[in-house]
């Protein structure tokens, strides 16, 4: 009888750091009422709109190289450093930078100048394998090629003023 009444377990909600912006508003609060009938429209700079064909574009003026598949820009003809290489299905050309590609893990191979640590190469918009990626040479002779890249011939086409 002499018992108190015990007041009922309190509830421990670990609490979260929000960043809420401005035109959410309430929305982000934890203490927050709940809202009855529809949401507001959701600021601009979160509404989802249709992705670009792809993400790089490179300038109109130059001569260019763009994917067979999709004809995404690859690369400038100005960042082409050698026509005479070979790739594992046939010619290849030796870029110093490219766009609109995705790298795979580095792997050790023996290519025809010998042991090289290369990335497989894709196009971004398409995924297809297009060359590779050298990331190191262990050839002293070899170590030009060390961040640059190879395209193989059927997966590229000319773009933009070869007439």
């Amino acid at each position: 009888m002499g018992d108190s009444p015990q007041a009922p377990p309190s509830l421990s909600f670990p609490m979260m750091q929000l960043e809420a912006s401005s035109a959410l508003g309430s929305l982000c609060s934890p203490w927050a009422a709940p809202r009855v009938g529809p949401l507001p429209p959701a600021p601009a700079m979160v509404r989802i709109s249709k992705p670009k064909t792809f993400q790089a574009y490179l300038d109109d003026c130059h001569r260019r190289y763009s994917c067979a598949h999709c004809r995404a820009h690859l690369a400038n003809h100005d960042d082409l450093i050698s026509k005479s290489f070979q790739g594992s299905q046939g010619r290849a050309y030796l870029f110093n930078s490219v766009v609109n590609v995705g790298c795979g893990p580095a792997e050790e191979r023996v290519l025809l100048t010998g042991l090289h640590a290369v990335a497989d190469i894709h196009c971004e918009n398409c995924k297809t394998t297009l060359g590779w990626k050298y990331e190191q040479a262990f050839e002293s002779s070899q170590k030009y090629k060390e961040g640059k890249y190879i395209i193989e011939l059927n997966h590229m086409i000319k773009d933009n003023g070869w007439d």
